[in-house]
């Protein structure tokens, strides 16, 4: 990417995949997430916001205290199969035997109720930033992820923008992805397609028209008769070159904070660290407390909540 850091073009691409699609694309479809310095101001950071659809701020938080929460979290699941025996839990290094699926969702049910966790997603700096951001106090949905990208497994994100999900309130929310731990790319982080913040806009435009029909329960649900699937697709790759995109993608450290906004559309590729090292992650959503909030998502998460 022209005017990128270095250190951020220092490394070729590895070979990604999304889905058992492989990410081989032609030469400008593929780059770097572009790293905002966080001493540019707000007002800076705002406009790259609204240019981009995103700003990666790197070490906003401190990375002991990431790295911390990502061994109690391992901890909490080194019970289910999860994790290789013998092996230090922050460290994430998957097992060689089957995963209880029950057990794995029933600890996670657990965990998006810890009070360690509300305190990790509302440490000082994400609630400075987004108090400067919005110019008002926010507002942290009570719906919050945790992402377990497991080395090996070929299911990923398919393409989609957040919205989608959260039609009932407003739509001047942001999402803040977290990697708990390093998450370089072998890693399979978020990827974003460069450009596509207004592209989603005029996709949920083009839907309120054709849902007009629709009763307002049906309108908010991401799957309906007018929109079948609340993904994009899985095809990364054929999405952009129909797009002329690029899918930008980032070796990402413990104490970064991307925000996107709910109509950038992203995925996730394979996790296919060579250490067979676990991605944690959390994405969480934050808007001023003085818009209207969406009522379905202020409840914790749960593997069947339908959302």
């Amino acid at each position: 990417m022209a005017g990128a850091p270095a250190e951020v073009r220092a490394r070729a691409l590895p070979p990604l995949e999304s889905n058992g699609v492989a990410l081989d694309m032609a030469p400008g479809r593929l780059g770097w997430l572009r790293p905002s310095e966080r001493d540019l101001g707000i007002d800076a950071l705002r406009e790259r916001f609204r240019q981009d659809g995103y700003v990666w701020l790197r070490g906003l938080l401190d990375p002991a205290e990431v790295r911390a929460f990502r061994g109690k979290v391992l901890e909490a699941l080194a019970g289910t199969g999860l994790l290789a025996g013998g092996t230090d839990p922050a460290e994430g290094i998957l097992g060689p035997g089957p995963v209880d699926g029950r057990a794995l969702g029933a600890r996670l049910a657990e965990i998006v109720r810890w009070a360690a966790y509300e305190a990790f997603c509302m440490a000082a700096p994400v609630v400075r930033f987004y108090e400067d951001f919005f110019g008002a106090p926010p507002f942290l949905h009570k719906r919050k992820l945790l992402r377990i990208g497991r080395p090996g497994d070929v299911h990923c994100t398919g393409a989609h923008y957040d919205l989608v999900y959260l039609r009932g309130g407003t739509d001047r929310l942001c999402t803040s992805w977290i990697p708990i731990g390093d998450a370089s790319v072998e890693m399979g982080g978020l990827c974003y397609l460069e450009g596509s913040d207004a592209f989603g806009r005029e996709l949920e435009a083009r839907y309120a028209r054709e849902a007009a029909h629709l009763t307002p329960a049906l309108r908010l649900q991401a799957v309906n008769s007018v929109m079948t699937s609340g993904w994009l697709g899985k095809d990364l790759r054929t999405l952009a070159e129909q797009m002329g995109g690029r899918w930008l993608v980032a070796d990402y450290r413990a104490g970064d904070m991307v925000v996107h906004s709910p109509f950038m559309i992203h995925a996730s590729t394979r996790n296919v660290d060579p250490d067979r090292r676990i991605r944690l992650s959390t994405d969480i959503r934050y808007q001023s407390v003085r818009d209207e909030i969406d009522p379905r998502w202020q409840n914790h998460w749960a593997p069947d909540d339908g959302l």
